[in-house]
């Protein structure tokens, strides 16, 4: 088996929602930078993910998943709010170590995990061009795990904001060095939690 890459994320928001913040929508998919966010799925925020390099399986720890490249003969094209790629996707679970042990036995094993502020858990495995970031969501006792939100980096974040007005949050440092990120507000209307960070030195 290749190396699991992320190569499709299925959301539930509609093509007008992330067209209206400046990214080019090819029928019903958004492309960053190979990975496929699909749009207009059953359901609310992320309902699931295409993983390529894995055995077939149709959930991870009630991760709705799909195995395969997701299909494409576009080209790329630019997209006019400066999005280059994903930086990472966020999964939070009640149970951290029972979410990180059937993504081991899908061929997913964290590389690393952290102790955050407030003794919450956190675990990294970069899926290709993407990070996988599984939180410990302490405030829930019980259930699968779930799909929370992304990141998008962008070439500039600073023209970003002055595009997007009041529906992005205040820039600020990010947790990566050299970094800048800002959040999206709820009245952006999407239905997951959805972040742009500027590149290294950005």
């Amino acid at each position: 088996m290749s190396r699991p890459e992320l190569s499709g994320l299925r959301l539930a928001d509609g093509v007008a929602g992330w067209a209206e913040l400046g990214f080019h929508v090819s029928g019903t998919a958004v492309w960053l930078d190979g990975v496929s966010i699909e749009l207009g799925a059953a359901g609310e925020g992320i309902v699931g993910w295409r993983l390529d390099g894995i055995e077939p399986v149709g959930a991870i720890d009630g991760l709705d998943t799909s195995v395969g490249k997701a299909p494409s003969d576009e080209e790329p094209v630019p997209h006019p709010n400066g999005a280059v790629g994903l930086d990472h996707v966020v999964v939070m679970t009640p149970r951290f170590a029972r979410t990180a042990a059937e993504l081991a036995e899908a061929g997913l094993e964290l590389r690393r995990i952290r102790q955050a502020p407030g003794g919450i858990r956190q675990g990294f495995r970069r899926l290709g061009p993407v990070i996988l970031e599984l939180v410990e969501a302490r405030e829930e006792r019980d259930g699968p795990a779930r799909f929370w939100g992304l990141v998008v980096n962008v070439s500039d974040l600073d023209a970003l904001a002055e595009r997007l007005g009041d529906r992005l949050g205040e820039v600020r440092p990010a947790v990566q060095p050299r970094r800048r990120i800002a959040t999206l507000r709820a009245s952006a209307g999407l239905g997951e939690a959805v972040a742009f960070m500027s590149l290294e030195g950005g």
